[in-house]
């Protein structure tokens, strides 16, 4: 069976879809179902390509028994064609991954990230912690802790459909 591929976006690709990316795949391994899928994450903006993820937040994520790396790389329209579902983290990378659709049928691909945080309004964005204090960094960890696995189990049940089927 092909894997599920997922990409998760946020602006510089190194807080919030990198630890997606991980966080995702390691409750997937958790759940037994690591071989079901493949991530991926970029940023909106050329930033910060080739970087490593932010210092900060893989501190957090390692308190928390989550130990990642990666570079940096700028989210593309070819992104449409190799990945099954993309994941921005807040409404602004939405607007900018959804320019790059190329296609309105391709808009389909397109989920928020916090449409899957039981916790979240429709709509609602992980906030970027940039700028602010650890605690803000401790905040985004728990939020994409929820959203990935709210994520993996409405795959699970089938409540997002993919285009393909190689049962």
């Amino acid at each position: 069976m092909k894997p599920i591929r997922i990409v998760f976006v946020c602006l510089g690709n190194i807080v919030r879809s990198p630890l997606a990316e991980h966080m995702f795949m390691d409750l997937a391994k958790q759940a037994g179902l690591e071989d079901k899928y493949q991530t991926d994450s970029a940023g909106t903006a050329a930033y910060h390509i080739g970087e490593s993820p932010d210092l900060r937040m893989r501190q957090v994520a390692s308190e928390f028994g989550l130990v990642y790396d990666g570079k940096g790389r700028q989210f593309l329209g070819k992104d449409f064609e190799d990945f099954d579902l993309i994941v921005p983290m807040d409404t602004d990378n939405q607007f900018n991954v959804l320019k790059l659709a190329g296609h309105k049928t391709l808009e389909k691909k397109v989920s928020l990230m916090r449409d899957f945080d039981p916790k979240a309004a429709k709509n609602g964005s992980v906030p970027d912690p940039y700028y602010g204090g650890i605690d803000g960094f401790v905040n985004v960890y728990k939020i994409v802790e929820r959203s990935c696995q709210g994520l993996l189990e409405a795959i699970e049940k089938g409540k997002i459909q993919f285009e393909y089927s190689d049962s």
